[in-house]
C-alpha cells in the first residue's frame, strides 16, 4: 500500500494521496498496482545511479509528486514528471555532505579491533558489548555482509540480498543503519558512558 510523508515527517492527507492513485488509473485496483509499478521504477533509477537509500529516495520523489499534483501543477505525463522529479532529488542527495563508503570501513575498523585487541584497550571490548546489545537479525546481518575477502564478500552481499528479498542497494542502506547505531554505541562506550542502548 503506498506510504507517504511530507517534509515534516507527516503523512500525506488521503486527499492527496487519492489524487496522485486516480491519475494513474480510474480503477483503484489498478491504481495500487500502478504506484507501486512506479515505486519500483524509480528505486531502480536510484539503485542504479548509486544513491545510498534507494526505497527512501522513491519515496521521497513520489511524496513530491503528489505534492505538485495537489498544487495542481500541469502535468502531461505522470511517469515522465516522477522522474523529472527523481532527477532533483538525486542531484540533491549528491550534494549532501557524503559519508565514507560502507565497503571502505570495515577494514580500517577490522584494523583497528585487531590493533586495540593486541594493545588491549577498550576498543574490542566496546565494539563485542555493542554487538551483542544489538537485536540478532540486526547483529547476524552485520557479520553476515563483512564476511569473506573480496569475491567471496561480494558473493555473500548477493546471496544475503536475494534472501532478504532486498535490491543490493537496499541492503547496503539497512546495513548502513546498523552500523550507524553500532558506531554510536562503540563511541559512548569509550567515552565511559555505562549504559549501551540497544
Amino acid at each position: 500500500m503506498p506510504r507517504a510523508k511530507n517534509d515534516d515527517g507527516q503523512a500525506l492527507t488521503g486527499l492527496r494521496l487519492s489524487d496522485l492513485l486516480a491519475r494513474l488509473d480510474a480503477d483503484p485496483n489498478q491504481a495500487g498496482q500502478e504506484y507501486e509499478r512506479l515505486r519500483r521504477v524509480l528505486i531502480k533509477f536510484f539503485d542504479w545511479r548509486g544513491a545510498s537509500s534507494p526505497d527512501e529516495c522513491a519515496d521521497d520523489c513520489l511524496d513530491r509528486l503528489a505534492r505538485r499534483l495537489a498544487e495542481q501543477v500541469p502535468v502531461q505525463d505522470l511517469r515522465l514528471f516522477a522522474l523529472g522529479i527523481a532527477r532533483l532529488v538525486l542531484l540533491e542527495r549528491r550534494r549532501q555532505p557524503t559519508m565514507p563508503s560502507i565497503d571502505q570501513l570495515p577494514e580500517r575498523m577490522t584494523a583497528s579491533v585487531s590493533v586495540a585487541a593486541d594493545r588491549e584497550t577498550p576498543l574490542h571490548d566496546c565494539l563485542e558489548r555493542c554487538l551483542a546489545a544489538l537485536p540478532a537479525g540486526s547483529r547476524s546481518l552485520v557479520i553476515g555482509y563483512y564476511d569473506g575477502e573480496r569475491d567471496r564478500k561480494i558473493a555473500n552481499r548477493r546471496r544475503l540480498s536475494a534472501s532478504m528479498g532486498l535490491s543490493e542497494g537496499a541492503l547496503r542502506s539497512r546495513v548502513q543503519r546498523v552500523r550507524d547505531h553500532l558506531e554510536s554505541c562503540v563511541e559512548t562506550c569509550l567515552t565511559g558512558s555505562k549504559g549501551i542502548s540497544s
